[in-house]
Formats: structure tokens, C-alpha cells, sequence
């Protein structure tokens, strides 16, 4: 199962593998209270997709488009995901305020359709 998670929200036993997957640390969170099992920068997005998306949820199909083409040469890091989520729980663990419309939701719903 994967699931998606704010990292500023409490961590949870049910929680499972907790994995970052932004490319920018987040502000004001300190690695002892954001309790990783590991920070996947790479399967992020680009800083150039990430500016022009912008969290407008206008674009955000695009965003889905653009952001499946960047994810198309990681599928190593992809499949370790899909195996972990397959023995057991993994957390996306993201930054933006906006619980719908941000890279980690784009990541399982890309992971999971395919």
C-alpha cells in the first residue's frame, strides 16, 4: 500500500517506510522529528518543472504529463517502491500545503497505473 503524508504531520506506526520525495529539504522540519527511512530526491521533480507548476492546480494535468516523461528514466528507484508497497506500507512524504495537487500524489498515482 502507498500512501501520502504532509512531513510536518505526526508520524504514525501505521506510517510504514517513510520517504521523502522532494528535491528541496523542507524548511523548519529537523531530520529527528521528520523520522525517514530515506529522502529519494531524484524522484522529484525537476526545479524547472517544479517552478512552472507552481502548486496551481490549473496545471496540473500538465503536471502529471510532464512529470511521468521525468520519471520515465528512473524506474530502478520506481520498482524498489513498488516491491516495499508490495511487503508492506510506504508513506510519500511531501512539503506543499496542498494535500491534492503535489508531487507525491502525482508519484503514487503514477506508480499504481502502471
Amino acid at each position: 500500500m502507498i500512501r501520502t503524508k504532509r512531513i510536518r504531520e505526526e508520524p504514525s506506526g501505521d506510517d510504514g517506510a517513510r520517504v521523502l520525495v522532494d528535491r528541496l529539504w523542507p524548511r523548519g522540519v529537523s531530520k529527528e522529528e521528520a523520522r525517514l527511512d530515506r529522502w529519494e530526491k531524484d524522484l522529484a521533480p525537476s526545479n524547472e518543472l517544479r517552478r512552472w507548476f507552481g502548486h496551481d492546480p490549473a496545471k496540473w494535468e500538465e503536471f502529471l504529463r510532464r512529470y511521468r516523461a521525468e520519471l520515465a528514466g528512473k524506474e530502478e528507484a520506481i520498482a524498489r517502491l513498488r516491491r516495499e508497497a508490495g511487503e508492506g506500507t510506504v508513506t510519500l512524504l511531501y512539503a506543499a500545503r496542498d494535500e491534492e495537487h503535489n508531487n507525491a500524489v502525482a508519484l503514487k498515482r503514477s506508480i499504481e497505473e502502471e
